[in-house]
């Protein structure tokens, strides 16, 4: 990996639709299983801030525990208004761990 992917946990941390906060270089992400693959996003909704590790997994989408806000983890997207997003982060998984690019 190159200087840019930063390893944010160990893939058996992260269930199968299941959810992971971590903070690389202070940064605070999510990741996301869905599928089968790891997804890494921001932590932070779009709309008011709220952190989204205390939100709820559904397939791809994940829903803000505030207002209800619905994104797909995939693109970050809001699923009712999709001009409207969070951000997403590239994502591999190698050796049984999981590493982020910034």
């Amino acid at each position: 990996m190159t200087d840019s992917w930063i390893k944010v946990a160990d893939e058996g941390a992260v269930a199968d639709g299941g959810l992971l906060a971590v903070y690389p270089c202070g940064l605070g992400l999510l990741l996301v299983k869905a599928g089968g693959t790891v997804y890494a996003v921001a932590n932070r909704c779009a709309h008011m801030a709220c952190p989204l590790e205390a939100g709820a997994c559904d397939g791809f989408v994940i829903t803000c525990p505030c207002h209800d806000w619905r994104f797909d983890v995939r693109t970050g997207a809001f699923v009712e208004a999709p001009e409207i997003s969070i951000p997403t982060y590239p994502v591999r998984v190698a050796g049984g761990e999981v590493f982020v690019e910034l």
